[in-house]
């Protein structure tokens, strides 16, 4: 799974431009995270089109940055998400961000980004889901 993420300084409407700017060129957002840091915004987007997207934010001032992802699935119980981590801190993976991104009463579904993506989808085997399986 592909992501963007966008890193601007923080300001009022920035999310309103953002995903104004995609809904215009007809590019649909399937999921997104937003935080506020030090006066900064970073912001996580997942589309199908990754290059599209870049293209259209780039064209309008924004800069920013694809990477990959993996996407899990777990059980939604409690303990899941700690036995999953669990698995890649015992390897020396890095977990650099987490995303849930739908939940139902039987499974859950994360987005990871890790320091060692190959290491990760051989660690995490058992819990690897299909992209469009959420």
């Amino acid at each position: 799974m592909k992501q963007l993420t966008v890193l601007v300084d923080d300001k009022v409407g920035l999310l309103a431009n953002v995903s104004y700017l995609l809904g215009r060129s007809k590019i649909n957002i399937e999921s997104i995270s937003v935080a506020s840091v030090a006066g900064k915004a970073i912001i996580n987007i997942s589309v199908k089109d990754t290059k599209r997207a870049m293209d259209v934010l780039e064209a309008n001032g924004y800069r920013c940055l694809e990477t990959d992802n993996i996407v899990v699935r777990l059980a939604n119980q409690p303990g899941e998400l700690a036995k999953m981590t669990r698995l890649l801190a015992d390897e020396k993976i890095n977990l650099q961000q987490v995303t849930a991104l739908s939940q139902d009463e039987k499974t859950s579904i994360y987005s990871l980004r890790v320091d060692k993506p190959a290491k990760a989808e051989k660690v995490l085997g058992t819990y690897l889901s299909l992209e469009g399986g959420a």
